[in-house]
């Protein structure tokens, strides 16, 4: 059983790495195109570094255990228990941080969006790539809406002009009072639900992985105590 529970770790712990690497990757597109100035939302990406740094640890564990369960060593079955009852405080305190995402994804999308897209849409290469990709994906344009870009360094430096995405015809010049009677929405709604689903994905993948180690504790304090009446 407790080879078993290991293997089912090593995945867990296999998993929650790749989750943390796409989480992370993922986090870091979507601060860029809020501001890449921002460092409100920093704290939220580096859960994404705690899911890489937590994977690989349980990874190493989950060979410790099985280790330690094959030689019933107990000074390894106990190190094993400890490493694990800790890792799963850890994940606790940062499911608490997770459930509180939500709220803080539409609020920092509200204060950081428009600003960027005023001052650095059509200046900062990243930001212009990834709010192109955006709206091209997405087939929406500005952050609320078009008029998000009206008066903007982009509509300065191009007689007024609102990038194409903006016109249902997706040509450029497109001017507000055309951008007006396209009424192509804004990406606000989108992102936001893109980035709750990303959120809940992880949240999943972390709340599996957390009964795998609880089960764990329990099969190795078992296996510890049967080890330790052996010897006595």
């Amino acid at each position: 059983m407790m080879v078993l529970f290991n293997l089912l770790l090593l995945m867990g712990g296999l998993t929650l790495l790749a989750m943390g690497i796409w989480a992370n990757v993922d986090g870091l597109s979507y601060l860029q195109i809020l501001g890449p100035f921002s460092s409100q939302g920093m704290h939220h990406v580096n859960v994404g570094y705690f899911c890489i740094a937590i994977g690989a640890l349980l990874v190493l564990l989950a060979l410790l255990g099985c280790c330690g369960a094959n030689k019933e060593n107990k000074c390894l079955l106990l190190t094993f228990f400890s490493m694990i009852f800790i890792i799963f405080i850890a994940e606790l305190a940062v499911a608490v941080v997770a459930l509180s995402y939500s709220s803080f994804a539409e609020g920092i999308l509200k204060a950081w969006a428009s600003p960027a897209l005023q001052k650095h849409y059509g200046n900062n290469a990243v930001v212009t790539k990834l709010w192109n990709t955006t709206m091209t994906q997405m087939n929406c344009c500005g952050f609320t809406s078009s008029a998000d870009f009206v008066d903007s360094n982009f509509a300065k430096k191009n007689g007024g002009n609102l990038p194409p995405w903006c016109c249902r015809t997706n040509t450029f010049p497109c001017s507000p009072e055309e951008a007006k009677k396209s009424f192509v929405q804004g990406c606000f709604q989108q992102i936001l639900e893109s980035l709750k689903e990303h959120a809940n994905i992880v949240g999943a993948v972390a709340a599996g992985i957390a009964t795998l180690e609880v089960a764990a504790l329990m099969v190795s304090m078992y296996l510890y105590c049967c080890v330790d009446k052996r010897v006595g």
